[in-house]
């Protein structure tokens, strides 16, 4: 809005335009004034055009102005009114077709605002659906991972048990060899006559060792894979705690399969050292036995003799 502008510059610079023979327009009384605002000049310009009808009227009513200066001046005022009732109305619509299209803009605009607000309002949410479940993935994750931890503690603690365990059957089976190895110098002789089953049966344990320390190997290469998983875990937590669980299920059945083979190679030991002592004591007693019908042969032989000569008597 403009400042320092009044009605008497305004009706100052109208007249002097019009007595220029000209007609004051908007454009041409802030061309004049230097300053001052559209809306404030036409405002104060309509309010000199009214002013300018009666101040007409006043001259026309005058007896000093001839009639035909009055005549004059009032189709001067209807000229100028016309003229500036087309300004006017030019002017007004486009100033409205201005506004219009200025309206039109502004609703493309706040349309198009409001479609960006949605749309950001949209990818807020979709940013705080999204923080809230990278949060909980996060905090899954974490779970998963102390899961982890706990699991390759456990797993740790199973190796060490089945380490112990081999280290055991590896003192039993010494323990075994060097009972068999007494059992075999005490039974010398015996030996050399079973000599093929015994190493038949010695090879069986052999084998059934050497499959156990195969066995062992083969656990602890699992193991060591298991170990290996569980290093790739940090990204693939569910995949690898998977692989864990289906390890430790092949573990706990390679582990009963191989307690099952060392209580079988225990039993065929003992069976083997049960029918080494029997068919020992069996050959003992038929040893003793031989001895016995050798002793009654030799002695019952002469009474025989004497007991047939009587019986030829009769038959004379």
């Amino acid at each position: 809005m403009a400042r320092g502008i009044t009605q008497t510059q305004v009706n100052g610079a109208a007249d002097a335009i019009l007595g220029a023979g000209d007609n004051p327009t908007v454009e041409k009384l802030r061309a004049e004034l230097g300053t001052g605002s559209p809306n404030t000049i036409t405002r104060m310009l309509d309010a000199w055009r009214g002013q300018l009808g009666e101040r007409l009227r006043q001259l026309s009513a005058l007896p000093q102005v001839p009639s035909s200066v009055g005549q004059a001046m009032i189709e001067l005022w209807r000229l100028a009114t016309e003229h500036a009732e087309r300004a006017l109305e030019g002017r007004f619509a486009n100033e409205r077709a201005t506004l219009e299209a200025a309206q039109a803009q502004l609703t493309r605009e706040r349309e198009n605002w409001e479609a960006r607000l949605q749309e950001a309002e949209t990818s807020v949410a979709r940013a705080r659906t999204a923080r809230d479940l990278a949060e909980h993935a996060c905090n899954t994750l974490d779970g998963q991972l102390q899961d982890s931890h706990a699991l390759r503690t456990d797993l740790l603690q199973q190796r060490d048990r089945l380490q112990d365990q081999c280290n055991d059957q590896s003192v039993q089976i010494q323990t075994l060899r060097a009972q068999l190895d007494e059992h075999q110098a005490a039974l010398q002789a015996e030996h050399e006559r079973r000599e093929t089953h015994i190493r038949a049966v010695e090879d069986r344990a052999h084998q059934e060792v050497d499959r156990a320390r195969q066995d062992a190997r083969q656990w602890q290469q699992r193991h060591e894979a298991a170990e290996r998983a569980h290093r790739d875990a940090v990204t693939a937590l569910q995949k690898q705690h998977d692989s864990a669980v289906e390890q430790m299920r092949r573990l706990e059945q390679e582990v009963a399969r191989q307690a099952g083979q060392v209580a079988a190679l225990e039993k065929a030991l003992s069976e083997a050292y049960s029918a080494t002592a029997a068919k020992a004591k069996d050959s003992s007693a038929a040893s003793k036995a031989v001895a016995k019908r050798g002793q009654r042969k030799s002695a019952p032989a002469q009474p025989r003799i004497s007991k047939q000569l009587p019986k030829a008597r009769p038959g004379k």
